[in-house]
């Protein structure tokens, strides 16, 4: 794969442990990684955001009170209160 040179401008606090942790490893490599996972979430993303138009063309826009339950809903699982719960499907 080719390879280009870039110059980047990072926080000090992030660089200086991103150093810490990849000790002699290349930073560019670790770098690449971190890029790499990140564009794979922008895609994923992206597919859901397809399916949920999909979905909504179909089907009509989600109720108001449907966004809400889901916004609780994810804000739980970020929180970590969610951990390991099987969501409750709500009927519409």
């Amino acid at each position: 794969m080719p390879r280009e040179k870039v110059t980047l401008t990072l926080d000090a606090d992030r660089l200086q442990e991103l150093r810490a942790l990849v000790g002699a490893r290349s930073l560019s490599a670790a770098v690449d990684s971190a890029v790499t996972a990140y564009l794979a979430r922008l895609r994923h993303l992206a597919a859901v955001d397809d399916w949920l138009l999909e979905l909504e063309r179909e089907h009509g826009p989600v109720p108001p009170e449907t966004l809400e339950w889901a916004a609780k809903l994810v804000d739980q699982w970020a929180s970590g209160a969610g951990a390991g719960v099987e969501p409750r499907r709500r009927a519409g």
